[in-house]
């Protein structure tokens, strides 16, 4: 397939259907695994602290991002603001947790999109969407009938919905989530969730189901698939290795991982003494000569 599969998904007859049934996951929102049950449509607001319209911090295209992504255009990343996760060491503290940005409707959000297309980028980047998925499925479905032809890239912490997953079947070409923590307790002392590791075990699982390992086109550039990121900190390799095996032995061999190095103490990190320093290169090796052990070979820049 030479164009992205939304192009085809929106001509489908019940895809009306399908955006008036995302949108009322609003009304009692539902839309991530923290079922707040709050009425955004009415401008309440739950733990990401967005109510209906998404909150955009920048739209850019961006440079840092994987090496599939990036080529010679840059990957087309809009930053949205608020997370269903709060992790006390976020890199992203004051866009994730302090809401810094704008409201922005689904029209303006695609004129967005547009326009990072124009400039030539090779993907539309969506950076933490799992609270704002109707009005990503609103959003694309503009867009694509104005033109767009990018493939869609959705950026996430991991901790998404399997309902609102299945509402991106078709919409989304590359899923990138960031699989930080393996056991729920480690993850529940980092971030504000009890459940993360178990969630993200099952997202992953659906997002590999929709499409399926990485896709290169002849230039190098991602097509469509699963990429997965794992940012390691200090003092959990144990939970590395459990996350590179769960990838090699129930996704894929297959699957593409950016091991990451740059984890550095943010946000609230320094009131956790086991993670207020910056990663050592030997642990970061470390990390990487577990990802070989378990049978994975296809990494991102090292």
């Amino acid at each position: 397939m030479s164009y992205p599969a939304y192009i085809d998904t929106i001509q489908q007859p019940d895809f009306p259907r399908r955006l008036q049934a995302a949108r009322q996951l609003l009304s009692s929102c539902t839309v991530c695994p923290r079922r707040c049950r709050i009425n955004r449509l009415q401008g309440e607001v739950g733990e990401c602290g967005v109510p209906e319209h998404p909150i955009i911090s920048s739209y850019f295209p961006h440079f840092g991002e994987e090496a599939p992504l990036v080529g010679s255009g840059g990957s087309g990343t809009i930053f949205i603001a608020g997370c269903n996760l709060g992790c006390v060491f976020c890199q992203n503290y004051e866009i994730s947790h302090l809401l810094e940005g704008r409201a922005t409707t689904p029209r303006r959000f695609a004129e967005m999109m547009l326009e990072l297309q124009e400039a030539g980028c090779h993907n539309i980047n969506i950076v933490t969407p799992s609270h704002i998925v109707p009005q990503l499925l609103e959003t694309v479905y503009l867009a694509a009938r104005q033109g767009l032809r990018l493939p869609l890239v959705y950026n996430t912490s991991g901790y998404d919905s399997l309902a609102s997953l299945r509402f991106l079947n078709g919409i989304v070409d590359i899923y990138m989530p960031d699989f930080k923590f393996w056991d729920d307790r480690v993850a529940a002392r980092y971030t504000r969730v009890s459940d993360y590791a178990t969630v993200a075990r099952q997202a992953i699982r659906e997002m590999h189901r929709q499409v399926g390992d990485l896709v290169l086109d002849s230039r190098g550039i991602a097509r469509r698939g699963l990429l997965v990121r794992h940012l390691v900190m200090p003092g959990t390799l144990e939970q590395s290795r459990h996350i590179f095996h769960f990838l090699a032995q129930e996704i894929s061999r297959d699957t593409y991982v950016n091991v990451m190095a740059q984890y550095r103490p943010m946000g609230q990190a320094h009131r956790y003494p086991d993670i207020n320093r910056r990663l050592r290169y030997n642990e970061y090796q470390e990390a990487l000569q577990l990802a070989r052990e378990a049978g994975l070979w296809r990494f991102d820049r090292e």
